[in-house]
Formats: C-alpha cells, sequence, structure tokens
C-alpha cells in the first residue's frame, strides 16, 4: 500500500514577483525620471583617405608612401589641435584589363585610411579645406561627440535622478501624504542586463565627404552639431499611509 503523496509542494520554485509590492503600512511609488540636454559637442572625428595609383606595383607604393607623408605631416602641423590620430587600413590592388585574354594588370591602386580627432574647431575648417585640397584625397566628416568621461553624462543622470524625486512627491502630495524612505534607484535596463538603447543616440553625427575636385582653397565654415545627452532611472519609493 502506497502513502498518498501531500498536493502541496514546496513553492521554492514557484517564480516570485521581479519586484516586491507596498504594504497598507508602507505603500510604494514607482517612478521614472528622466533628463535630456542639449551640450556642445568636445571633439571632432573626420576620415582622410589618400589613394594612389601607377602602372607596376613599386610606382603606386612609393606614391602612396609621398602622399600618406604629406597628409600627415600636415595634419601635425595643428598641434594640439588634434588631439588623436590613428592610421586605419592600408591597401595595394591589381586592377586587370577589361577586355583581352589572360589576367593582365593594367594598374595598381593604393590606398591608406586615416583618421584625426580635432578639439579646436576653428583649425578643423581650415585643416578639413587643406587636406581636401591635396590630389587624390578625400576627406568625411566631421563626426561630432563628446568624450565618453564628459561632465555631460553625469549632469543627465544627475537631473534623471532629481526628476524621479520631483515626480514621486508629487504623487505623495496628491495623495495628501509625504515620501518615508528611498527603496530603490536602478537604470533602465540594469535589471535585465540589456543596453540601454536610446544610448546610440546619444551621439548623433553628421557628415559630408570632400575631395580635390569639388573642395575650395577658402577654410571651410563647419558649425558645430549640438549634441544630445539622455539619461533614464528607475526610482522605487515608500511613503507615509494616506487618509483615504
Amino acid at each position: 500500500m502506497t502513502t498518498p503523496t501531500s498536493s502541496s509542494a514546496s513553492t521554492t520554485d514557484d517564480p516570485q514577483p521581479a519586484v516586491p509590492y507596498g504594504t497598507p503600512d508602507a505603500p510604494r511609488i514607482a517612478v521614472r525620471g528622466e533628463a535630456h540636454l542639449e551640450v556642445d559637442p568636445e571633439i571632432a572625428r573626420i576620415g582622410i583617405t589618400v589613394a594612389s595609383r601607377g602602372k607596376d606595383r613599386r610606382t603606386a607604393l612609393d606614391d602612396l608612401t609621398h602622399r600618406n607623408t604629406t597628409a600627415l605631416d600636415l595634419i601635425k602641423t595643428y598641434g594640439e589641435a588634434v588631439e588623436r590620430l590613428e592610421t586605419g587600413s592600408f591597401s595595394i590592388s591589381p586592377q586587370l584589363k577589361e577586355h583581352g585574354r589572360g589576367e593582365r594588370i593594367h594598374a595598381y591602386h593604393g590606398r591608406v585610411h586615416i583618421t584625426a580627432e580635432l578639439t579646436d574647431f576653428t583649425a578643423l575648417g581650415e585643416l578639413t579645406t587643406r587636406l581636401a585640397d591635396l590630389d587624390l584625397t578625400r576627406v568625411d566628416g566631421p563626426w561630432w561627440a563628446l568624450r565618453p568621461d564628459s561632465p555631460a553624462h553625469r549632469q543627465a543622470r544627475q537631473e534623471a535622478v532629481r526628476e524621479a524625486v520631483q515626480r514621486a512627491r508629487e504623487y505623495a502630495e496628491a495623495l495628501g501624504t509625504t515620501l518615508a524612505a528611498l527603496v530603490e534607484l536602478a537604470d533602465i535596463g540594469a535589471e535585465h542586463a540589456e543596453p540601454y538603447a536610446r544610448a546610440a543616440s546619444a551621439g548623433r553625427m553628421r557628415s559630408a565627404a570632400f575631395t580635390a575636385e569639388d573642395s575650395a582653397a577658402a577654410p571651410l565654415d563647419l558649425e558645430p552639431q549640438r549634441q544630445h545627452v539622455y539619461a533614464q532611472v528607475n526610482a522605487r519609493f515608500t511613503m507615509a499611509p494616506p487618509q483615504l
């Protein structure tokens, strides 16, 4: 004879609510605080592509080396206005003839990509024009941005927290009571370790391309693009029991 098992199983594995609820003695308020700032950019990036073309590989390579050195030397003359200078990809590739038998090489093409990051936006316009005036040189940008440790990010976070507290106080005042304690403060998505999607839009960029054929001798007048900084927080408070 088997002994019947109890129908009341352990509740250890039962799903638990994601966040605790309040009680009549300590009602809970959950709010979201948001902040949106528009600030001037701190840095501007431009991309420079230096190209060469030759009938043989050595000619194309020597020409590319010369053009690359010319571009780098020009950028370095701006001193502290250039915060970062990096060389990216480099390539030398053959161009085959479109017609004829066999794989006959018509010419060789070389290309080097350079990235420059500037903090002086007055120098930026002049440098962009001078680079675009070089032969077989393409300039892309500028891309405006804030530094990762910009004070604007901290300011936005602090304003989001203050906005959350103010919103919670308004809810409590509507019930004729006051806030008692802060239960939790969290970035949006921190509970689920999900990336904050709107953060990607904080460094909005605009870009343009300039080549030696369409550039002008006068320095370009580049207007820095305002940057949008967002911050959002979730906040949970308890409040004194209202008299309903």
